[in-house]
């Protein structure tokens, strides 16, 4: 009698909505600050960008407590249990979140007082303090403080008639104790001095020779010098400076309010004197004064970060402008212009002969400025129609409608009010756009508009024939210059048509067209992410090769997530660039093995969106405005379109993908822990993506 053959082992079922499979997205924004800080240590960077890189991490951090901390605290008071796919409760949460971000702060200033001041100092860069002042420089400091900086100072002794005043969000102030009486008899212990935005925080000392110097002092270290002026007749025993930090979110009720402008232009205000969450104060400032400002803010003991230096690092940042020693900073580039732009007699010859394509900053934005020019100068243009979402000041885009407006064309501009502390810039630019004569829409109740499209329709032999401008970034002429991003320049009469449909949504009324090219949130966009994973996976379980590349700014929505982990369980390869927050746990036994997810941190920010499917061999390739988060499927407006030219195509993905999942000089990889640590690149010669892009000038 033969023995019954052994049961075949079952594959482990796992819950992939199971919490430790996900780390919590404010965490992950955290480890993000992490890598940015760690471009300030190292020393194959310049020095002055090593200093911005400081900066741009302690401003980082400022807007992640005025916005994400802030809104923990709002879940808090709400009474809500558990937050994200990594379920972690509120109080938790803060918890944790002050624990890195005192780690933090405390490496900024580690960093900044014991490596990047003395090398600094060595290269000639001084930020003086008063005891290093010399003579005449204690003269020019004596005397610049009473012609330039006191005539505009306003100490507020505190006492019952003299109330502690409001203080605006990330404002420079001082907290002064004091003895003896003033002229009227009173004995204040403590006042207060704010300095005024109008005074700049950073000033030059000027050389004792006239020459060029590269010595600077801060304006609080000026006022803390000369606070007896303020308080004649009385002692000065301590000046210390303190800072708040306060919840920056507007909060609108869209279906309730008639006139949106109107209902945010009275939230900015607001913005300056949210609720407190953070008090920074500099580090010898005496507990019992600490006392007295937590209790002005209603703030916790926790919510203290003591800094031994000044309260605001991203005014240091103002460094690397003034001090003209291109050594330390660096070497400047001229972004390339294809050659076919560059032949053509004019940018509509151009696009119709083919897609044109551009990846900022390596090569020049400038084309897209010129085909919104060239639209409005054009008498054969009939119609603009344009999102805007983050201009900057003195857009050349925005005044490129403002001429097509006022010289008769049909200019329709979907402007963003809700664009995150850009909200006063685009009501100034919708009331420009306006009184120009253009039709100016706020995108749709409910939903933010970050789709980055432009459509122009033009006659040409007697028909009408539409052009489209589609990309992954901002229509933000400064920021092409430092974020990668990619461009679409295409007359694809599908494409060009969805672009039309788009502009039909977000102006009027109607059912959700039926798209050929172009897939949109909220409809679609994540189901169509989801089939295409899914097709992967499917190939994968059939013994066929199957790939997954991805780059994108954040990785939290967890429907896509449960998505990759199901198409590494099937054997997909799946290769993710994620720049900034990140919830997936990569390379976990049995849930994500197959996963890979890479971080690039360098001289430009990495702000493309770039996806590649294996397709059966077809290799689909899109790019998009939208990252794989909640918010950008399901709650704004965002496109993602297709590469359909077989040498752009390929082009994307060397350039935008496997140059990023070859770099060994700023990439950094994520561990299962939700930590992050540089990839090793042994004896072989380092590979830096960027620095090789800007060499070929990405052609």
């Amino acid at each position: 009698m033969t023995e019954a053959a052994a049961p075949k082992p079952q594959p482990v079922k796992i819950d992939l909505a199971d919490p430790r499979w996900y780390v919590n997205r404010q965490l992950s924004l955290l480890e993000f600050q992490r890598r940015v800080l760690a471009q300030a240590l190292d020393p194959a960077m310049p020095l002055l960008e090593r200093l911005r890189f400081l900066a741009i991490c302690s401003n980082n951090l400022d807007e992640f407590f005025e916005i994400r901390e802030a809104g923990v605290r709002e879940q808090l008071m709400q009474g809500v249990a558990k937050l994200g796919a990594a379920q972690v409760a509120p109080s938790e949460l803060l918890r944790r979140i002050a624990s890195v971000a005192q780690y933090l702060v405390a490496e900024q200033y580690r960093v900044l007082n014991e490596i990047l001041l003395p090398e600094l100092g060595k290269a000639g860069v001084r930020l003086l303090k008063p005891a290093e002042w010399s003579k005449p420089q204690r003269d020019w400091a004596a005397a610049f403080f009473e012609k330039e900086v006191l005539p505009v100072l306003t100490p507020v002794g505190l006492d019952p008639a003299h109330p502690f005043p409001r203080v605006l969000n990330k404002s420079l102030n001082l907290i002064v104790a004091l003895e003896g009486r003033d002229a009227f008899g009173r004995s204040a212990r403590l006042a207060v001095v704010q300095a005024p935005r109008a005074l700049p925080r950073l000033i030059r000392v000027p050389a004792a020779g006239g020459g060029p110097t590269w010595e600077f002092v801060l304006l609080s270290t000026l006022i803390s010098e000369h606070a007896a002026q303020l308080f004649p007749g009385m002692k000065v025993k301590s000046c210390h400076e303190f800072r708040v930090t306060r919840d920056s979110d507007l909060w609108v009720d869209e279906e309730e309010v008639d006139d949106l402008m109107a209902a945010l232009k009275g939230e900015l205000t607001r913005r300056h004197f949210g609720i407190a969450v953070r008090l920074e104060v500099t580090a010898d400032c005496p507990q019992s004064t600490i006392d007295f400002l937590l209790e002005q803010f209603r703030l916790p003991i926790e919510s203290v970060y003591r800094v031994n230096g000044p309260v605001n690092l991203h005014r240091l940042g103002a460094l690397c402008d003034e001090v003209d020693l291109p050594a330390l900073k660096f070497a400047p580039f001229v972004p390339t212009v294809s050659p076919r732009v560059q032949r053509a007699a004019d940018l509509f010859e151009a696009i119709r002969a083919g897609d044109l394509l551009i990846h900022a900053p390596f090569e020049s934005f400038a084309p897209v400025v010129d085909f919104a020019m060239q639209a409005a100068a054009d008498p054969d243009v009939l119609a603009i129609k344009q999102t805007l979402y983050r201009t900057g000041k003195d857009s050349p885009l925005v005044e490129a409608l403002i001429r097509a407006a006022r010289a008769g064309k049909e200019v329709t501009a979907v402007v963003e009010l809700r664009a995150r502390f850009d909200e006063a810039a685009n009501i100034d630019l919708a009331t420009r756009l306006q009184e120009a004569g253009a039709r100016v829409v706020y995108g749709v109740v409910g939903f933010k508009t970050h789709a980055k499209v432009l459509l122009v329709v033009r006659r040409e032999g007697g028909q009408l024939r539409r052009y489209a401008h589609l990309g992954t970034g901002n229509y933000h002429t400064r920021t092409a210059r430092i974020y990668t991003d990619w461009s679409l320049l295409t007359a694809h009469p599908e494409l060009t048509e969805d672009v039309h449909h788009l502009f039909q949504q977000l102006t009027g009324l109607g059912r959700v067209a039926r798209m050929k090219q172009l897939v949109q949130s909220p409809f679609g966009l994540q189901e169509k992410l989801l089939g295409l994973i899914a097709r992967e996976a499917e190939e994968a379980k059939a013994g066929r090769p199957a790939a997954i590349i991805a780059k994108m700014n954040a990785l939290t929505d967890p429907q896509i997530m449960q998505a990759l982990y199901k198409a590494a369980q099937a054997g997909v390869s799946i290769e993710l660039i994620v720049r900034g927050m990140c919830s997936l746990r990569p390379g976990i036994a049995g849930v994500s093995q197959g996963i890979r997810v890479r971080s690039i941190v360098g001289r430009f920010l990495e702000h493309s969106r770039v996806f590649f499917f294996h397709a059966a061999g077809e290799e689909q390739l899109w790019l998009s405005s939208a990252d794989w988060m909640e918010r950008n499927l399901q709650k704004r407006v965002e496109t993602c379109f297709p590469i359909l030219d077989k040498a752009l195509k390929q082009r994307v993905i060397r350039d935008g993908l496997r140059a990023y999942l070859e770099d060994t000089a700023q990439a950094f990889e994520l561990r299962p822990d939700g930590a992050y640590e540089r990839v090793p690149h042994g004896r072989a010669k380092q590979k830096a993506a960027q620095q090789l892009l800007l060499e070929k000038g990405s052609g």
